[in-house]
């Protein structure tokens, strides 16, 4: 197998630009929602330290927004440039799902962003609440869409083969195909997680270097309050998607299982292993018996079939999976521990003092990230070797291009995004270090009627 063809190539150049894409609207997705909540809650209280923490965290969301529709814009050039066969044969598909996404969400969230960011004294209260709320909502639209289409190559249905080409009969069955709700959920819940995190290590960083000011506190407790609201519920749907995914896609399953044999009477999880394709088994396997019975099929005696029941061109490459997905989840467990002993350490009054605490959020941060990146891996090498599964092929998805062509456009790839959105990273990082300002001066007080900075009264009272 030639590494470094025009195919193999394109695929690692799409895994590059997709992983850098992903990572932004996931940021900008949770971060919409957080600041509506930070709005509603201020035109609620009337407390001014939610202005302060929503006009630092709109900076976050603002570049955050602004790389991912880069990013995004160039994912779509892709499509035609080393994906045309892709496009050709599944475009009456995706075109339109991926055209709705730009006239339902984009749309609405650039209509509303300027009046979100800039709005602050040139319109109402109330008005500037409801461009937040819209951006909020576009950026969920968004996500629908986005998922619709890739939910699509996972689990299609409601289509028919016209002339080579991939044809919709029923538009429902389309968007709602089978693996839709559990995507959806799975990665809206993702991006919320995100957010969350930046905004915990974000809080922790502060209160490790001596911050005890109202918008660093309620950062800090706001974001660990989301995570224990969310990481149980997470847990929960990946569970409802396991089990759909083994419905649909059962050679994916039995590649994140590093599992080769069907097992009869009771299936055993491999812990930690090193699957081998060639010889077809996962070396130095540490096995729990019956568990994986009881996690994919929820009783003692389910069976869960193997690799070798799927012809060897038919399999995914389980060394890859079987790793990403122990990352995925064991960070979902870390972050449930995180969000449970925030909550002992706040029923103990110790939540804004255990140094030890924040220095394991502070470095947790980066886990919502890594945690996307491993699930989007699982779920996207996991469908190999068909761009829409069992349907086509990805070696038929390439463009008739060379080897060439694609290694250069991929150099050129790698450093300018380096620079262009390790930039941006930069830029965030920087604005995070400083963390939120406190106080609002009067004359912007006045817009809120009886609202007074309270953030202001902590700081002077301490």
């Amino acid at each position: 197998m030639d590494i470094f063809d025009a195919f193999h190539l394109a695929r690692l150049q799409f895994a590059f630009t997709v992983s850098f894409h992903i990572v932004f609207p996931a940021i900008s997705i949770g971060m919409a929602s957080f600041l509506a909540v930070l709005e509603w809650r201020l035109l609620l209280t009337g407390d001014a330290a939610y202005k302060d923490m929503y006009r630092f965290w709109s900076k976050i969301f603002a570049v955050g927004f602004g790389m991912g529709v880069v990013s995004g814009v160039v994912m779509a050039y892709e499509f035609g440039t080393n994906w045309s066969g892709f496009s050709t044969i599944a475009g009456n598909i995706t075109g339109p799902l991926l055209t709705y996404e730009v006239l339902t969400a984009f749309f609405l969230e650039a209509g509303f962003l300027g009046v979100m960011l800039f709005g602050w004294s040139r319109v109402s209260p109330k008005a500037h609440f409801f461009a937040t709320l819209m951006v909020a909502v576009g950026t969920l639209i968004s996500t629908f869409w986005i998922l619709s289409s890739n939910s699509f190559m996972q689990t299609p249905q409601g289509y028919a083969i016209q002339n080579g080409r991939i044809v919709p009969v029923d538009w429902l069955k389309v968007i709602f195909n089978p693996s839709f709700p559990f995507r959806l959920a799975h990665m809206t819940i993702a991006a919320f997680i995100v957010a969350a995190f930046i905004v915990a290590a974000c809080g922790a960083w502060h209160l490790l270097h001596g911050r005890r000011d109202v918008p660093v506190k309620r950062s800090f407790s706001m974001a660990l309050w989301i995570l224990l609201f969310l990481a149980p519920i997470q847990i929960l749907v990946g569970d409802a998607h396991g089990l759909n995914t083994r419905e649909y896609q059962p050679a994916k399953i039995a590649a994140i299982e590093g599992l080769w044999e069907t097992e009869h009477g009771g299936t055993a999880l491999n812990l930690i292993g090193f699957p081998d394709m060639n010889a077809e088994v996962t070396r130095y396997a540490i096995k729990v018996p019956h568990l994986g019975s009881l996690i994919l099929t929820h009783s003692w005696n389910g069976e869960i079939r193997g690799l070798k029941e799927f012809p060897p061109e038919d399999r995914p490459f389980s060394p890859i999976v079987f790793w990403t997905f122990r990352i995925m989840a064991g960070l979902g467990m870390l972050m449930l521990l995180t969000a449970v002993v925030g909550l002992l350490l706040r029923r103990g009054g110790r939540l804004y003092e255990a140094r030890w605490f924040q220095w394991f959020v502070f470095c947790m941060g980066p886990s919502g990230i890594l945690a996307l990146l491993a699930g989007w891996i699982t779920t996207e090498v996991g469908r190999q070797p068909w761009t829409v599964y069992g349907v086509v092929r990805t070696v038929d998805s390439v463009s008739p291009i060379g080897a060439q062509q694609v290694g250069v456009s991929l150099l050129i790839f790698v450093v300018v995004y380096f620079l262009v959105f390790g930039t941006g990273v930069y830029y965030m990082l920087k604005m995070m270090r400083k963390g939120p300002a406190t106080g609002i001066e009067s004359v912007e007080s006045l817009k809120y009627p009886g609202l007074h900075n309270r953030a202001l009264d902590a700081v002077v009272g301490d």
